[in-house]
């Protein structure tokens, strides 16, 4: 049996096209035993580009078409091999292994024990402070959907920013935080920036613990 789709991607910015096809294909993997057939519809290279290769990580054959339309993405291939490739992976989000002997499954919402994100600035990656707000909304997006959750999160310095009334991204960090991922704000940031009245999730914590978090775990990524 074949089932046919087809979502329409034009207009999202990076990574919703990628994140809505990878969701289209596991929902169809879930709900057929036969052949998959789904068409992505994105309106730019790039996006086409990364759709292509998260299908391609699937298993899945792909043909791209340009028309008046946009780019028609027809993504085909056999249940089996969607499932196999379930924990695709979003493209330019690849997770890092876990180390031998974790306890850990990476479906999504599951938790990687171990792993500790040190979020050091409101914004990712240095230049424009405008790109640098853009790239860290989509970076979190990116996490929160990928599955790969970090067991805990700090926000040191300008990152306290980001878990304080007004921050564009408190949406995603509560949902993180749902699905059980520990969020702490650094204290003396946040009373460095009179922010300590204003922490919308997670808890305040100090350098001690902090420090004991970061050094004791088994992989520590910083932005």
């Amino acid at each position: 049996m074949s089932t046919m789709k087809v979502i329409d991607n034009r207009g999202l910015s990076c990574p919703q096209p990628v994140i809505n096809t990878r969701k289209a294909l596991h929902e169809l993997a879930a709900g057929e035993s036969g052949e998959i057939n789904l068409v992505s519809i994105v309106d730019n290279d790039i996006a086409a580009e990364n759709v292509t290769r998260l299908a391609e990580s699937a298993g899945c054959r792909v043909t791209a078409e340009k028309t008046e339309q946009g780019i028609l993405i027809s993504i085909s291939g056999a249940v089996r091999a969607v499932e196999a490739g379930a924990e695709m992976v979003v493209p330019g989000s690849e997770p890092p292994a876990e180390p031998a002997g974790e306890d850990c499954s990476c479906s999504p919402g599951k938790l990687q024990r171990g792993t500790v994100v040190a979020v050091t600035s409101a914004t990712l990656g240095s230049g424009s402070e405008e790109l640098g707000a853009i790239l860290m909304r989509g970076f979190m997006y990116t996490l929160k959907e990928s599955g790969f959750l970090p067991a805990k999160m700090f926000f040191i310095n300008g990152g306290v920013f980001l878990t304080t009334e007004g921050s564009p991204l408190l949406g995603e960090l509560q949902e993180m935080a749902l699905a059980g991922v520990e969020l702490y704000s650094c204290g003396t940031c946040l009373d460095y920036y009179q922010l300590k009245e204003k922490l919308a999730v997670g808890q305040v914590t100090n350098m001690y613990d902090t420090v004991e978090s970061i050094t004791s775990a088994s992989k520590c990524i910083t932005l």
